[in-house]
């Protein structure tokens, strides 16, 4: 294998893949993608409902805990981020989201000029091939399919049903015109499989003569002279391999893992490096900063009807069952996402624009799907979509293979947990209508004594959990905290861009995984241009 690339990409998360594909486009420019994780060759996988299984292992799964979160009662979160071809993109929900028009305004008026949504929009249609047909939103033609899902339980379209009688409009696309209301999800599938961004982007060129990719690579520093990136110095089997990025090292590891390489590499705030005995080779106080997520509390109900509630195909009996007849016939619940139908409405009447998310998903879910409930049930997910908390990704020490220290901060903001309770009495509107009260048992055990305000505080505070979106840790901007500019180049660096999550300013009004292929899809011509080249 060579030691020389034009581009050395760190990360085959959605970035990267997206990455790869573009860059390698031309014949002539030699490509490197490497991933600490294995490839995607796990059946859960491409098996929609493998979600389940994804979510609660290691095995393609990197699995994090924060640091104890003081804001809610000094609990250790879990928050499991893709490890593998496709990264997170193959271990979630495959909700197809972009957010809302005006998260991306924002951003442009902080001033990163070609961010605004208008200019943003071509990159998204361009990235798609949504099985509707293309029109003034939506794209055709491109990798990542996106189609509709036909639910097979009906309480998916209980919940539409119900939300439109709780008062919300009823919205037939998310992605469209405009956001608020409640419907069912577009999703990131291919027939009756996941389509991750692996299996859009990476797959159908993976025999290109100039792309090479390398797995269980795990980069421990980028490798700099003065003040330009040379390229990565990565473990292999137990070997250290250094490998040489005549153009561009382009980071794409994600909002936890980016900031740390940065930080390893000497890049970051001085005190911060010097407290775990690394040298301050280019101070960039914004390195780790600005952390976001979506925190998520759910409402859940007993069901006094099975055929409502996942509940049944979750012995173990019944799921290697429909494990097999996946594997053999590509049929049975397998292939359905568990979660279809959701929506997006405000906290409060005087809001422009949504402020809270929900996910309806048929199942009583207990810490990530790791504790199994038997009982039939249905439960309401509420995020809230723009948290004012800010949180910061550190590292624990010198050693490239130890996690990073994760500090979300949730709910530091009181107007943040002000939301959650305001979602709270939505999701219990939702369930007290005429469609859902005849079906339904007792409310689930954690939130059922949460009457007032104070004890749904509580609640929140209790059993709030990530919903896997998180963002900034290395900000898109111009002022001293930003790590990027607005072409994604660190900031005081030459030859090195972070392409990920952790570059957006602040976090968009919905799931990240399209986002952030847009972000890939808009940086891979940015990088093209820069370096002279024809895509």
């Amino acid at each position: 294998m060579s030691s020389m690339y034009d581009y050395v990409i760190v990360g085959a998360g959605s970035a990267g893949c997206v990455l790869a594909n573009r860059l390698s486009k031309g014949p002539s420019t030699q490509v490197l993608l490497l991933e600490a994780g294995s490839k995607d060759s796990s059946p859960f996988i491409h098996m929609p409902a493998g979600i389940a299984r994804l979510l609660a292992t290691r095995n393609f799964n990197w699995a994090f805990d924060t640091a104890e979160e003081p804001n809610l009662n000094n609990r250790r979160l879990y928050w499991p981020r893709g490890k593998g071809l496709g990264g997170s993109s193959s271990i979630n929900g495959m909700i197809y989201i972009r957010g809302h028009a005006q998260d991306y305004d924002h951003w442009r008026q902080l001033g990163n000029e070609g961010w605004s949504y208008e200019e943003l929009l071509p990159y998204f249609k361009r990235s798609i091939n949504n099985e509707r047909g293309e029109d003034e939103y939506h794209g055709a033609g491109g990798p990542l399919n996106v189609m509709d899902q036909n639910a097979v339980l009906p309480s998916h379209d209980y919940f539409v049903q119900a939300g439109v009688e709780a008062g919300y409009s009823f919205n037939d696309d998310f992605n469209g015109e405009g956001q608020e209301g409640v419907g069912s999800f577009q999703l990131t599938k291919i027939g009756k499989q996941r389509c991750s961004a692996a299996r859009a982007f990476l797959t159908p060129v993976l025999d290109r003569d100039n792309l090479t990719v390398v797995t269980e690579a795990r980069s421990l520093r980028i490798d700099l002279e003065g003040k330009k990136a040379q390229g990565i110095t990565y473990l292999k089997a137990g070997q250290k391999h250094q490998v040489t990025a005549a153009k561009e090292t382009i980071i794409c590891a994600g909002a936890v893992q980016s900031p740390q390489l940065l930080q390893l590499s000497g890049v970051g705030n001085p005190e911060d490096l010097s407290a775990v005995g690394i040298d301050c080779v280019h101070p960039l106080s914004g390195v780790g900063q600005n952390l976001q997520d979506h925190l998520d509390v759910m409402v859940q109900r007993y069901c006094n009807d099975p055929g409502l509630s996942l509940a049944r195909f979750t012995s173990l009996h019944q799921m290697v069952l429909s494990l097999t007849r996946y594997l053999m016939f590509k049929n049975g619940p397998a292939v359905e996402s568990p979660v279809v139908a959701g929506g997006f409405i405000k906290s409060r009447n005087e809001l422009e624009i949504p402020d809270l998310q929900l996910h309806f998903v048929p199942a009583i879910i207990v810490d990530h799907g790791r504790e199994r409930v038997g009982d039939p049930g249905l439960s309401i997910h509420v995020c809230q979509l723009r948290p004012e908390s800010r949180g910061e990704v550190r590292l624990a020490s010198a050693d490239p293979l130890d996690e990073p220290v994760i500090k979300a901060n949730y709910l530091s903001v009181p107007s943040d947990v002000d939301a959650l309770v305001e979602g709270v009495k939505v999701a219990r509107r939702i369930f007290d209508t005429e469609r859902f009260r005849p079906i339904l048992g007792e409310e689930f055990e954690t939130s059922r004594d949460a009457q007032s305000d104070e004890e749904i505080e509580d609640f929140v505070r209790q059993n709030a959990e990530t919903i896997y979106h998180p963002v900034g840790t290395c900000r898109m901007g111009h002022d001293d905290m930003a790590v990027v500019d607005a072409r994604l180049r660190v900031r005081g660096l030459q030859s090195l861009r972070v392409v990920d999550a952790s570059v957006m300013p602040t976090l968009i009004g919905g799931n990240t995984n399209a986002p952030t292929i847009m972000i890939a899809e808009k940086a891979s011509d940015m990088i093209l241009e820069d370096n002279d080249v024809t895509g």
